[in-house]
């Protein structure tokens, strides 16, 4: 595992009310420099949804592609058994209609193994987790998730395991990295999303969302969206360790209006701070984990060309990507539907300029921690934001529909698989 992805992943884990064991620092630390192996590359992977391929990346500088994966080459295979199953053709339909926006989602979340030969990637429509060889672009194995589709992953510290929401069957699924086995699962809240490993590894908290794609969007109707909260559990037995129902936490904060739907989140270095997006709502809000209570509110400019319609905004989302720079001042929000993004001060809650992006998506971290980078899913671009600035550096085009974007490693000299 690349010594920046470490960095990022010890900077975005939070704290339990409980004492963890063992001093997590050191063993950030020593899983930093055990990934400083000679003969890898770091890039960033960028997973093109609509399109089924993953573009590589520079991972700072000129963000320059490297490469590109073709990350659904047993296409014909996976389409020839769900035309055979019924019910898996009206779930793979059903899929394309609703939360692909008319296409086929085919690459939502993407990790490299510690060793920088592989891709391991979550493709909702054919509800499947794959590992890509990077020098051939064959499949590796493939671990068919609960249910009929596949959403967000995030891999261990020690870069050893991913786990990955199975949304429709309300399931996390932990596996191994290398050889695809599965190690444990757990179950969830409604509709399973973001996860997140803390910097020790040894929890994993999982944000469920709820019924995102029916039309019932007025506040009065939030109940019919299901049961949404955190689940943090123990990542070696799996076993849950604590429930955070933010619905209470926003109703005590005076927000009874708001959805509790957790989406993108990112924690604080020092692992005190949550800060974390919600349906519906252009701005996040910042909980502290010790006291368990919302501590301040942030609301971001609304671009007044979006529509006030919420049924039009994509999957309830308003804004949907949310990162933060390593010192831990400052943070990137992709302003989804009001098509920008913009670096906020977190000490302030400043925002800086409006960065005009079409349907940012996804923000990350550059390798070197100097950069915002969104993706943006209506332009086919990833875009680079200075976090000291708050201005634009530039933009490299990608694939249709990009989202997830992860640091990650291949080999040294790696230009795309042999006759890909």
């Amino acid at each position: 595992m690349p010594a920046s992805r470490t960095r990022h992943l010890c900077s975005m884990a939070a704290a339990l009310a409980l004492t963890l064991a063992g001093p997590a620092s050191a063993a950030c630390a020593a899983t930093a420099s055990a990934s400083d192996a000679p003969g890898l590359r770091e890039v960033l992977f960028v997973g093109n949804n609509w399109d089924g391929t993953a573009d590589v990346i520079k991972s700072s500088g000129d963000f320059a592609r490297i490469g590109r994966v073709d990350v659904v080459p047993d296409r014909a295979q996976r389409m020839a058994e769900i035309n055979a199953d019924p019910i898996r053709w009206i779930y793979f339909q059903a899929i394309r209609n609703s939360v692909g926006e008319g296409h086929d989602q085919f690459a939502d979340d993407m990790y490299s193994t510690p060793d920088g030969r592989s891709v391991v990637v979550s493709r909702p429509s054919f509800a499947d987790v794959v590992s890509i060889d990077l020098a051939t672009g064959k499949v590796n194995w493939r671990f068919p998730v609960s249910g009929y589709r596949a959403d967000h992953m995030v891999v261990s510290p020690d870069g050893t395991r991913v786990a990955v929401s199975a949304s429709t069957a309300n399931t996390v699924h932990v596996l191994d990295i290398e050889t695809g086995r599965q190690l444990g699962s757990f179950a969830t809240g409604d509709k399973p999303h973001e996860n997140i490993f803390t910097r020790d590894g040894k929890y994993i908290w999982n944000m469920s969302i709820g019924d995102v794609n029916t039309a019932l969007d007025d506040p009065v109707w939030d109940w019919t969206k299901g049961d949404r909260h955190i689940t943090v559990v123990d990542a070696t037995t799996f076993k849950q360790v604590k429930v955070i129902d933010m619905r209470q936490r926003l109703d005590a904060y005076g927000l009874k209006d708001f959805s509790d739907a957790v989406r993108p989140a990112v924690f604080s270095p020092d692992e005190s701070k949550l800060y974390f997006q919600v349906s519906f709502f252009n701005g996040f809000l910042e909980y502290d984990v010790a006291a368990d209570k919302i501590t301040r509110m942030k609301t971001l400019p609304k671009n007044p060309a979006t529509s006030a319609d919420r049924t039009t905004w994509v999957n309830d989302s308003r804004h949907h990507g949310l990162s933060m720079n390593p010192a831990g001042t400052k943070l990137c929000v992709a302003g989804t539907m009001d098509d920008y993004a913009t670096v906020v001060d977190r000490a302030t809650l400043q925002e800086g300029p409006l960065v005009t992006a079409s349907k940012p998506y996804w923000a990350t971290v550059s390798g070197d921690g100097k950069d915002c980078v969104v993706s943006e899913s209506g332009a086919d671009q990833v875009t680079a934001i200075d976090f000291a600035t708050g201005r634009k550096v530039t933009s490299v085009p990608v694939g249709d529909h990009p989202q997830r974007v992860r640091l990650g490693h291949v080999q040294d000299g790696w230009t795309g698989p042999a006759g890909g």
